[in-house]
């Protein structure tokens, strides 16, 4: 078994490495995605590590060697000052496309994972139900997009990931303040979207993470009230307060965030599914909830980068990494007929 961690073409070609494993990993985060790097070592599967911010490609090249490759590039990254290589994905992602390479997570589901405002518009256009929201490209627009909204509102950078940049603002005059004084960020490419908050019955969202477009397991995730970010990753502890061990101690340890397994009602499986194929999602996440004041349940967040809660075995009572990991063979198996 061998594993391959290439930065650019050049780079490999100088250091002679042998890029022949069927399999890639292109990737962003230095720390989430340790644990299916281990399971597939474990499993003596050859694969190549291409770490999204050194990397770079030629313009019609010949195909790569590899068979097939997850695409883990994270939404976030601008937040690590990897935000120039979001782009960058999306091209090479659809250069290899063309190639005929297997792209899980590919052009498709990329371009939703990084665009807040076209997740709404695929909620929309499957008649799911979703928080009224305004989508803006300049910060002064705000007060005028958030006209007929019920407040309170949050603004939302278009791209994110984990909760990044969401500010909350209970009243008009606040968000016409944080507007007056230029405080409001809309973020990576300059969009935002005005948002309806919803009030979480119970306290909680609802995380549904799929593999191979079908269900596979699902957490809540109690809020704080402080905070947005929910990467599942860096929830520090259960429901019932015992400490979990992090894929980001130090993330977590500032979320204070509770998590528990959960089982949604099959109709809510069904719609979780029906999003993730129109969204061509292989392995992603789906975030709801449900309003407090109505019981209607909001679908807001469609998520084609899932890290898996931290200490699965605890909270969902399995390792999904080793689910993550036979599905990853098969494709391979499957690429090489």
């Amino acid at each position: 078994m061998s594993v391959i961690t290439i930065e650019s073409p050049s780079v490999n070609a100088a250091r002679g490495k042998d890029a022949a494993a069927p399999l890639a990993l292109f990737y962003e985060h230095p720390q989430w995605f340790n644990p299916i790097f281990a399971e597939l070592e474990r499993r003596g599967v050859a694969f190549e590590k291409i770490h999204a911010p050194e990397h770079f490609y030629v313009a019609g090249e010949a195909a790569p060697g590899f068979r097939v490759l997850f695409n883990r590039m994270s939404p976030s990254a601008d937040r690590r000052e990897h935000g120039s290589a979001i782009f960058h994905t999306l091209a090479w992602l659809g250069q290899l496309e063309l190639q005929g390479i297997r792209v899980l997570n590919g052009t498709t589901a990329f371009r939703y994972e990084v665009s807040k405002a076209l997740q709404l518009s695929l909620l929309s256009s499957l008649g799911i139900p979703y928080p009224k929201s305004r989508v803006i490209h300049d910060p002064r627009h705000a007060v005028a997009a958030a006209e007929g909204l019920r407040y309170p509102v949050v603004v939302k950078p278009n791209v994110g990931g984990s909760g990044a940049g969401i500010v909350r603002f209970d009243t008009p005059q606040a968000l016409q303040a944080a507007t007056d004084a230029g405080t409001l960020q809309l973020g990576f490419d300059h969009m935002g979207l005005v948002q309806e908050f919803i009030p979480a019955r119970g306290g909680h969202i609802t995380r549904v993470e799929t593999l191979g477009g079908k269900y596979l397991y699902a957490i809540n995730v109690h809020l704080t009230g402080e905070t947005f970010d929910l990467c599942p990753a860096d929830i520090c502890q259960t429901a019932r307060g015992e400490s979990l061990a992090n894929a980001c101690v130090i993330e977590g340890a500032k979320a204070g965030l509770k998590v528990e397994g959960y089982t949604p009602p099959a109709e809510v499986i069904e719609v979780i599914e029906r999003i993730v194929g129109a969204a061509k999602i292989d392995v992603g996440g789906i975030e709801y909830l449900i309003d407090d004041r109505d019981g209607q349940i909001y679908y807001y967040d469609v998520n084609a980068l899932s890290n898996f809660v931290a200490d699965a075995q605890r909270v969902i009572g399995f390792n999904p990494f080793v689910n993550l990991a036979d599905y990853l063979e098969a494709e391979v198996a499957r690429a090489g007929r």
